[in-house]
């Protein structure tokens, strides 16, 4: 039985934290003995203390942290820890130097970013991620990035993100019954923070664009919190778009957002591999509208015949995309039955679960 040490930065609520919870809660005790740290605390070191892993926080004050590497190290050694997992650049980093203190652990580095970093990180990304045994993309577009960033090729394998798979349930109506919506409003949602990433003021523009096409009754939803929370709420009312679009912040109960709503849209401008927002909805058999950003395309494209993609910022086509979701019902039903066998067939936590495994022992 391995023992895996997955290890983060910041143990917050966005889809990296989901991805290392379904990889630890459903290996521990079972295929490894799994151990988790930490630099900052939140809603993921919350969940694995819950699991009874054993959790340690580590400070991690920049990706050349030779103190952390040391304590790494050490920890490692102590526990026999046969591989490191690691999610992002900071961390990665400390993994690495942590064998420069003897630690013995393979590093596996999982990126989910679809971003160019500064120019001035080609040179350590070059040195850095070399020494990575293993590296895995999330998308293809993840995977094209690295390399030109000069990660070895025959080190990266491309696998997506999954979740569990989805039992099709019944719609129910708690979200417009809670917003005092009539049974006729098409919900349209998104589950996202409140970034510059998300690109939450495009999707509002693109409501208020809708709203001047159609006499049909709609709302969209945004689930999230996040630094820009704010300024979500104050581009709604500078819109005019409060009676159709509602900012609610972070909540628990997506499972019931998701089941009350009709299509899902993502709105991101950035930064975004392999989105398990859409994924989740997508187990709700909602279709998926979705900007051509990061790992969009590997999602929502003619083979899986879910949703349509759009370019960001324009908010026309993104209000055209979702009117005719609205309008066309057998093209709204073949997007809707595309994205539920989907997420069941190439999308789905075993297929992840299978083959992370497999860099673990490659």
């Amino acid at each position: 039985m391995l023992n895996i040490l997955y290890l983060i930065n910041y143990a917050g609520k966005a889809g990296t934290e989901k991805y290392v919870y379904n990889l630890a809660k459903t290996f521990d005790g079972k295929k490894a003995k799994c151990f988790f740290a930490y630099n900052e605390e939140g809603l993921l070191s919350e969940q694995i203390k819950e699991l009874k892993i054993p959790c340690v926080k580590i400070p991690m004050k920049g990706p050349f942290d030779l103190a952390a590497a040391k304590k790494i190290s050490d920890y490692c050694n102590v526990n026999n820890i046969d591989v490191i997992h690691t999610q992002y650049p900071r961390e990665n980093y400390i993994a690495i130097l942590s064998k420069l203190f003897g630690c013995r652990a393979r590093v596996i580095y999982t990126c989910h970013l679809t971003y160019y970093p500064p120019k001035i990180w080609n040179f350590t990304n070059k040195i850095m991620m070399r020494r990575d045994d293993r590296i895995i993309a999330v998308c293809n577009c993840g995977k094209r990035i690295l390399c030109e960033i000069g990660a070895p090729e025959n080190k990266i394998d491309v696998i997506f993100n999954g979740i569990d798979t989805p039992q099709r349930g019944e719609k129910n109506d708690k979200i417009k019954k809670e917003l005092g919506l009539s049974e006729d409003t098409f919900v349209i949602t998104t589950l996202a923070r409140h970034n510059k990433e998300k690109g939450l003021p495009y999707l509002v523009r693109s409501m208020k664009r809708l709203s001047e096409k159609t006499d049909m009754p709609f709302a969209c939803i945004i689930a999230g919190d996040g630094p820009l929370f704010e300024e979500t709420k104050q581009c709604i009312k500078d819109c005019g778009a409060e009676n159709y679009v509602f900012a609610l912040g972070f909540r628990r109960d997506t499972d019931d957002i998701l089941s009350g709503s009709d299509i899902f849209v993502n709105s991101a401008s950035g930064n975004e591999a392999l989105s398990f927002a859409i994924l989740e909805a997508m187990g709700h058999a909602l279709p998926v509208i979705a900007t051509d950003i990061g790992g969009n395309p590997d999602i929502v494209n003619p083979e899986n015949s879910c949703g349509e993609l759009v370019p960001y910022g324009d908010e026309e086509k993104m209000a055209d995309a979702v009117l005719r979701m609205m309008n066309d019902k057998d093209y709204y039903q073949k997007c809707s039955d595309g994205a539920f066998k989907a997420v069941s067939t190439v999308f789905n936590l075993p297929k992840l679960l299978n083959d992370t495994f497999k860099e673990y022992i490659f």
